[in-house]
C-alpha cells in the first residue's frame, strides 16, 4: 500500500547517519516545511516536495495533516509494561518521609508488584498490559522496550516475557522483549542461608538458560545497585548472557554512582540506563564508548527527588543520550512520552531539538535499531506520528496534553488516524 501524508505544518525528519548522535548532532533535527512523506509498503519511499512525490507513488492513499507536526514515531527504549495492580499507596509512603530502599526492605516497592505477578495468570496480565500499551501508543510512540523483572523465578519470568510475546503479535506496536530476571534478589533468598548466592546460581545456571533456549528476549538486563546487584555480579550475569546470544543494558548508577556506567561502556553495553548519580568517571567512560546514556526524568519526578542525571554534562562531553518513560507501577506510572519531552527541557536543560533526537534516533540507537527506525529518510521503516501542532516546539510545550492524532508502524496504522484520508 502506498501513503503520501501531505499539508503538514512541519516535517521532522532527525535524517542523518543511522547511530546515536552526539554533542551538536544531537541540535539538528532536520525540520521541513512544505515537505510531503511517501510510503511505500513498509518503507518511506522519500520525503521531498509533494508535487515531486506524487510522481513517485502514483495512486497513493493521501492523508491531509493540516494542523499537524509529522514525526518519527516515539522510542520508549525503557519501560516495565507487564505488571499487574498499580503500587498507588507507595507515593503516600514517600511523601510521608519513607525511602526507597526504606519500602522495598518492608516488602514494598518491586517486592510488591512480583508477589502480584506471581498469582496472576498469563490471560489476565495480557489483557492488563494490552490496554497499557494502546494508551501508550495514543500518545505518538510506536515502539516500546519491554522488561521482565516481576516474577524473579523461572517460570515467572518466562510467563512474563511470553505474554510480551502475545501483544507483539496482537498489537500494531514493535515491542522488544528485555530479561531483567536480576531487576531484585528475591525475599525467599534474603531470607535463606544461600541469600544472593543461590539467587545468582538460579540465574546463570536455569533462569538464562532457560530465556535463551526459548528465544523470548532481544536484550540481558541488570539492576547494578548497592543493595540488589554488584558490579562483579551485574558483570558475571552480563557476560553469560553474551554468551547465550543476547544483547545487554543496565540499570546504572540510579541512586549511587556505584561504576555502572563504567561497567557499561568496559562490556559494549547498548545502554546506560537512568544514571542520575553517575560520576565524572562514568561520563568519561560513555564519552569513549558506543553505549548510549538513557535518561529517565519521570521516575526522578515522581519520586520527588531535587537531583536529575545530569543531561548536560553528558552531552556536552559526546555521549549520545536518549530519554525513556521508565513506565511501571511503583516509580513511573506515566504512559505518556511527550511528557516526558516536556522534562527533558524544563529540568534537564535540553534544547527541543536534543528531546526530538533523544526520543527517536538515539531510543532506536538504545535498542541497536537505529538502521531501521528513528527516522524519516528512504529505506527507513515507515513509523510516523502526527501532533496537532504547527510548530515541533509545542510538543514539550503543552505538557501533560495528548496531542498525537495518528500513527503508523511499518506503513499500516497503529494509533486511530484523525485527519482526512482521500
Amino acid at each position: 500500500m502506498s501513503l503520501l501524508f501531505i499539508n503538514a505544518s512541519q516535517v521532522v525528519t532527525c535524517a542523518g547517519p543511522p547511530r546515536g548522535r552526539r554533542g551538536a548532532e544531537m541540535n539538528d533535527a532536520q525540520i521541513m516545511k512544505n515537505a510531503a512523506v511517501a510510503v511505500e509498503g513498509e518503507r518511506i519511499a522519500a520525503v521531498g516536495p509533494v508535487n515531486e512525490l506524487e510522481a513517485m507513488v502514483p495512486g497513493a492513499t493521501r492523508i491531509d495533516c493540516r494542523g499537524c507536526v509529522i514525526l518519527p514515531g516515539l522510542v520508549d527504549s525503557h519501560t516495565h509494561a507487564v505488571f499487574g495492580r498499580p503500587r498507588y499507596e507507595e507515593q503516600e509512603m514517600r511523601a510521608a518521609g519513607d525511602g526507597y530502599m526504606d519500602i522495598a526492605a518492608r516488602g514494598g516497592g518491586i517486592h510488591a508488584s512480583v508477589r502480584d505477578v506471581r498469582a496472576r495468570d498469563e490471560e489476565d496480565l495480557f489483557l492488563l498490559a494490552r490496554a497499557r500499551l494502546l494508551n501508550i501508543a495514543s500518545h505518538g510512540t510506536t515502539t516500546v522496550e519491554v522488561k521482565s523483572g516481576y516474577g524473579l523465578t523461572t517460570e515467572d519470568e518466562l510467563k512474563l516475557l511470553r505474554v510480551v510475546a502475545r501483544l507483539s503479535n496482537a498489537l500494531p506496536l514493535r515491542l522488544i522483549p528485555t530479561w531483567l530476571g536480576a531487576h531484585e534478589i528475591p525475599f525467599e533468598y534474603r531470607s535463606s542461608d544461600t541469600g544472593h548466592a543461590g539467587y545468582m546460581e538460579l540465574l546463570l545456571r536455569e533462569m538464562l538458560p532457560a530465556v535463551a533456549k526459548a528465544g523470548l528476549a532481544r536484550f540481558a538486563d541488570v539492576f547494578c545497585e548497592p543493595g540488589v546487584f554488584t558490579v562483579a555480579e551485574t558483570r558475571l550475569i552480563l557476560d553469560m548472557a553474551r554468551e547465550a546470544g543476547l544483547a545487554l543494558k543496565l540499570h546504572a548508577d540510579e541512586l549511587e554512582p556505584s561504576g555502572g556506567a563504567e561497567l557499561a561502556a568496559e562490556i559494549g553495553a547498548t545502554s546506560a540506563d537512568h544514571l542520575a548519580a553517575i560520576s565524572s568517571g562514568g561520563i568519561s567512560a560513555l564519552v569513549a564508548s558506543g553505549t548510549v546514556a538513557t535518561l529517565l526524568p519521570g521516575t526522578l519526578l515522581f519520586l520527588g527527588r531535587a537531583r536529575q542525571a545530569p543531561a548536560r554534562a553528558l552531552i556536552d562531553s559526546g555521549v549520545a543520550v536518549a530519554l525513556a518513560t521508565d513506565f511501571n507501577p511503583g516509580t513511573s506510572p506515566t504512559m505518556n512520552f511527550p511528557l516526558i519531552l516536556t522534562l527533558g527541557v524544563s529540568q534537564l536543560g535540553m534544547s527541543v531539538a536534543e528531546v526530538l533526537i533523544a526520543s527517536t534516533v538515539n531510543g532506536a540507537a538504545a535498542l541497536d535499531l537505529a538502521g531501521d527506525i528513528g527516522q524519516l529518510s528512504p529505506g527507513f521503516s515507515a513509523d510516523l506520528a502526527l501532533f496537532e501542532a504547527d510548530d515541533a516546539r509545542e510538543l514539550p510545550y503543552w505538557y501533560g496534553d495528548r496531542r498525537c492524532r495518528g500513527s503508523w508502524v511499518r506503513g499500516k496504522p497503529c494509533h486511530p488516524c484523525e485527519l482526512r484520508v482521500s
